[in-house]
């Protein structure tokens, strides 16, 4: 919900602060006249059932759009004051009764609502068909002339203005589509993310008279002042600004528009019939059609219910707020039912306002990196999501935080997801294709009976293609379109929190791009990524860490190097934390495969630190110095050529690096070895030990006979230079 900035009240400050601010000018003071003669115009059979997400509009002034909205989780009293726990649970309780009423969705009261209603239904029917019949028309005239992919442009726009016209349930399900990248190619879905939530207001009469109802008390007992018509206006509310009576604090007061429920829910039920048409006649889409369908519904019915948008408000600021730069607003609960919702006023600039946003002292930047990892810690920390990503909704207050605003639609990503995702990308960085076409079936993006065999050559000529920078290089657009473009062409089911998230972070992206030509979102979320592998206890990212620091029996430095400098970046990483999952397996029952490459590795290093530094030794020796221990030469006896010296001197500095990354990191404390030291003692860890001292003693023997015996100059095999 987009609100343009009218109050200066600080979101870090609350209501300490905003209760200091007196109206503005254009707000109106009720007197009881003016409540009753608004009173006698009301039309008690009026009912607003909509959650609104609004559209901003833009300030008189500067031409800044300000955003007001404020949606709260960190619950505070309903007259704005500081009140203990129990007493904000009773005033939920109370705001949840209010909404005992509140409309879910059920394809089965709809059947029976509207069954016995035909007249309604082929009127509103033949609406839907003159729009989408001549639509549907025109892509059947360009497909006999052989015009679809020529013309999918010029389409996708005709859509999107259709969708507008027919109303709020048909823009809803163009924005659900935006991001439904297995039912839409490319250009649908970018035409279809420009759908814009701005409708005509409703008359105030009705939303204030709405506001009584729904708490049961006359509007001058709550507001002290009230905006005399809506801030911002759109499909399914509109929002007024207002001081509670008793606190003076400011508000944002959001309404909902009159019988939007019942248009919804005739919308949905046309929609529904149409997708068992489309499930039973169309072989071309491969989804089920009628699910996604009731799956998109219950979402817009969620939002019907503002109580319920303001618990996932709680729930979202319990789990994110924890971060000093995000910020989400609180919630007003005794002034809250399902159709009136009153939250907290905060001070914020729309995040794609660049000029806005620098003439505070701030950065886009700064706050599109906030955003990232928020949403990364969304997808893959708790699993718990925004799910109506846009600008609109992204917040840059004056004290540099990232507000978050409109929970009406939320998801969530299951467990076995979350750590899905992130060995898909192992998976990717390692290009295993074969692992990656595999990972759908965990990703539920396909069912067991399809075989991935066809898929996987079409993920290899694309991402061979795409793989040719490093992956903080990918440009994140480019790599969801020729994903987008594979779903599309193949029987890919991608579950809606997959989208939603992709499309988060394509916002994201966008909205730095602005700003910075060059920005990539993978490079800010690499950190994150390589945190998460290198600290994170699940078994499943312990194995994707092992299956990227070894391939083919060797251990690839250059990679944990990476993710060291990489995960040193979050400023969650913890040293003490680094590589102990992976400790713990070494050590553990079922480590034995682990322990042979280990040992194999561990004798490479330790051959390679102490004869590195006999090698630096020897080389800072002056020139008459070597000539007298050497003849001079710069190549020591244990070794047969430079080429294998330098080979070691390269994987010596390496884990020198690696160590120094280690000791710099945040919390460092020399206690990290203690578990270590712990481990070591036991009886797997001393025959650990034993293999290892065995094994360099070996190769230092076998160093020593190559030089009496004088074999021909090959480098070890255990000596090769590190990939």
């Amino acid at each position: 919900m987009n609100l343009p900035a009218v109050a200066s009240a600080s979101a870090a400050n609350h209501c300490s602060v905003c209760c200091l601010q007196p109206p503005p000018d254009r707000y109106v003071n009720w007197t009881k006249s003016a409540a009753a003669s608004r009173r006698g115009r009301r039309n008690p059979r009026v009912r607003a059932a909509a959650a609104a997400s609004v559209k901003s509009s833009v300030d008189g002034g500067g031409g800044e759009t300000r955003l007001r909205v404020v949606e709260s989780s960190v619950v505070v009293g309903g007259d704005g004051g500081g009140r203990d726990r129990a007493n904000d649970m009773q005033a939920e309780a109370r705001a949840m009764a209010r909404a005992a009423g509140a409309s879910v969705y059920s394809p089965e009261l709809l059947s029976t609502r509207y069954g016995n209603r035909p007249f309604k239904v082929v009127r509103r029917a033949l609406q839907i068909l003159s729009g989408l019949g001549s639509f549907a028309f025109a892509l059947f005239l360009d497909e006999r002339r052989g015009e679809l992919e020529k013309k999918r442009r010029v389409r996708a726009v005709e859509l999107r203005r259709i969708l507008t016209r027919l109303g709020p349930t048909f823009v809803k399900l163009g924005q659900g589509l935006s991001t439904r990248p297995d039912l839409c190619p490319p250009e649908f879905l970018e035409e279809l993310s420009e759908l814009q939530d701005a409708l005509p207001t409703f008359p105030s009469a009705e939303a204030f008279a709405c506001i009584e109802r729904e708490l049961g008390i006359p509007l001058e007992s709550v507001y002290s002042s009230i905006s005399p018509s809506p801030i911002a206006a759109a499909s399914l509310g509109q929002v007024y600004k207002a001081q509670l009576k008793y606190s003076g604090c400011t508000v944002a007061v959001k309404v909902q528009r009159p019988g939007i429920e019942d248009a919804i829910g005739l919308d949905f039920y046309l929609i529904r019939g149409l997708g068992r048409l489309i499930n039973k006649y169309v072989d071309i889409i491969t989804s089920d059609v009628v699910v996604l369908v009731d799956e998109f519904a219950r979402r817009v019915y969620q939002e019907l219910n503002y109580v319920q948008e303001g618990q996932n408000a709680r729930r979202f600021k319990k789990l994110y707020a924890d971060k000093e730069d995000v910020l989400v607003p609180d919630i007003f609960w005794d002034y809250t039912s399902a159709k009136v919702l009153t939250m907290e006023w905060i001070d914020g600039v729309k995040l794609n306002e660049q000029a806005a946003i620098e003439r505070q002292g701030l950065k886009v930047l700064d706050l599109v990196t906030i955003g990232i990892q928020c949403s990364l810690r969304q997808l893959l920390e708790y699993g718990y999501f925004h799910a109506d990503p846009h600008p609109g909704n992204l917040l840059a207050t004056p004290e540099g935080k990232l507000a978050f605003i409109d929970f009406g639609m939320m998801s969530e990503t299951p467990e076995e997801a979350r750590f899905a995702i992130i060995g898909h990308v192992v998976h990717m960085v390692n290009r295993d294709y074969e692992a990656m076409a595999r990972d759908y079936y965990d990703l539920k993006f396909l069912s067991p009976d399809v075989d991935v065999t066809p898929i996987v050559p079409v993920l290899r000529d694309f991402f061979d293609d795409t793989l040719n920078y490093t992956v903080s290089e990918l440009n994140f657009k480019t790599l969801v379109d020729g994903l987008g473009a594979v779903f599309y062409q193949y029987p890919f089911n991608v579950p809606g929190y997959y989208a939603l998230i992709l499309r988060s972070l394509t916002v994201l992206e966008g909205l730095a791009l602005y700003a910075d030509p060059n920005f990539k979102v993978l490079a800010a979320s690499y950190p994150y990524f390589a945190k998460r592998l290198l600290t994170d206890p699940n078994p499943y990212l312990r194995d994707a860490l092992i299956e990227l620091l070894f391939k083919g029996g060797k251990f690839r430095w250059n990679r944990l190097e990476n993710l060291l400098v990489q995960g040193r970046k979050d400023r969650d990483f913890s040293a003490k934390e680094a590589l102990q999952p992976v400790l713990k397996l070494l050590l553990g029952p079922d480590g034995e495969e682990l322990r042979t490459l280990v040992v194999k590795e561990a004798v490479r290093v330790t051959e390679a630190v102490l004869l590195g530094s006999v090698i630096e030794g020897y080389l800072s020796l002056p020139d008459f110095a070597r000539a007298l221990l050497f003849n001079g030469g710069r190549t020591l006896p244990l070794f047969t050529n430079s080429s294998e010296q330098e080979a070691m001197l390269e994987l010596r500095a390496r884990v020198i690096r690696i160590w120094g990354l280690l000791r710099s990191s945040n919390n460092f404390d020399p206690s990290i070895l203690q578990p270590i030291l712990q481990v070591l003692q036991e009886e797997e860890a001393r025959n650990l030990g034993n293999r290892v001292v065995t094994g360099i003693a070996q190769r230092l023997a076998a160093r020593f006979l190559q030089q009496v015996l004088e074999t021909p100059a090959t480098a070890p095999a255990s000596i090769e230079r590190t990939i």
